[in-house]
């Protein structure tokens, strides 16, 4: 499905810009279909091989879009699991040759690629410390899957704009069945079918959304001429805020700002006034119940409030767009969340006559140290 409005990607006369974006976002329901009917029975296996050997705490390493599936992983094991959980500072291991003991310790790197040389040697470390290593990557023949004891693919199909749309919805799912079927400790399967059978809406529900791309274009007019943009949500909503942010500033070269709820209030609000535009990613569950008295301030001050969420939440703010909640667990939302978000970035990065497809300075793979 191409988004409303977009000549086809396919057509090699197509010269029309953000065309590989708009088709690589239009793939993501066969991409989650994928993923649960011939992805999910390695990933229950995999995480049957983790769960044996009982870690106690678990580091998430990622770079970029990577980092907020990372992030996403990090609430679902705290959360579903438990388990107690950190976001690895990759410079401590390759800038200042940090050892630190990891036995136990489950080690996972996300990375579209796998191809960044910094997750390669962090994880090479981390293993090395005693770690139980797993890649999330949409590259099995990658140099990071090759260094990790375990690896999940993504299985989303090669992806050329530098924009990541299908590898972050991907690894969402991915990270999500795995998390699930690592908390089935009586290894009979159930948990990982049971997260199979929920998950199995979302590429409908998914292909549903990249369908209202009319409304996506009424609320990227609002933005065309933002000089930035602040985005803000709590709980399983706060990694979508955090990618609507990266994609926004990596595609129109709006700078946007991404806060918890609760971090928005502690100054930040200040800068917010009715003609600085905030979106609020609104979970239906205990994250937007959080949020409540954020969205109370911020209509309070007046400020141009976009929802993204419910609809009854949407109808109390200046605009928005309303998410098919019902009956998804609020653990899934995320994954649902982000689209009308990526299809804001690209409507409106084409509305300031930019390429979508050609953010200035960016690479796909980036090496760092």
């Amino acid at each position: 499905m191409t988004p409303q409005g977009a000549q086809d990607p396919e057509d090699p006369q197509s010269e029309r810009p953000g065309r590989i974006m708009s088709r690589e976002m239009a793939e993501q329901p066969e991409v989650l279909r994928r993923i649960l009917d011939e992805g999910a029975p390695r990933i229950r296996e995999t995480a049957r091989k983790v769960a044996e050997r009982a870690p106690r705490f678990v580091l998430l390493t990622a770079r970029g879009t990577s980092d907020h599936a990372a992030l996403y992983a990090k609430y679902l094991l705290e959360v579903r699991l438990g388990l107690p959980c950190g976001l690895t500072s990759m410079s401590t291991i390759t800038a200042y040759g940090a050892r630190p003991d990891l036995k136990d310790v489950l080690a996972v790197t996300v990375s579209q690629s796998g191809g960044s040389p910094d997750l390669v040697a962090s994880t090479q470390a981390a293993r090395e410390a005693g770690a139980i290593t797993l890649a999330v990557t949409n590259n099995p023949d990658s140099a990071l899957a090759a260094v990790s004891e375990h690896h999940i693919d993504v299985l989303a199909g090669p992806e050329k704009a530098l924009p990541a749309t299908k590898t972050y919805t991907a690894s969402l799912l991915a990270l999500h069945l795995f998390v699930e079927s690592l908390g089935d400790t009586g290894g009979t399967g159930d948990a990982g079918n049971s997260a199979v059978a929920a998950a199995a809406p979302l590429p409908d529900l998914a292909a549903g959304l990249l369908a209202r791309q009319d409304e996506i274009k009424t609320l990227a007019a609002r933005y065309r001429f933002a000089e930035r943009m602040v985005i803000t949500s709590r709980g399983y909503g706060y990694p979508t805020a955090k990618e609507a942010a990266l994609k926004l500033m990596e595609t129109s070269y709006i700078p946007a700002l991404a806060y918890s709820g609760a971090d928005l209030l502690h100054g930040p609000l200040a800068m917010v006034d009715n003609i600085s535009p905030v979106i609020a990613v609104v979970t239906d569950g205990r994250g937007g119940e959080a949020l409540q008295p954020v969205l109370d301030r911020l209509r309070g001050r007046g400020a141009d409030l976009v929802v993204i969420g419910p609809r009854a939440q949407v109808e109390q703010a200046s605009a928005g767009f309303v998410l098919p909640t019902d009956g998804v667990a609020e653990e899934l939302q995320p994954i649902l969340e982000i689209i009308p978000l990526q299809l804001l970035a690209y409507e409106v990065t084409i509305a300031r006559g930019q390429d979508p497809d050609a953010p200035r300075a960016l690479a796909k793979v980036t090496e760092t140290r």
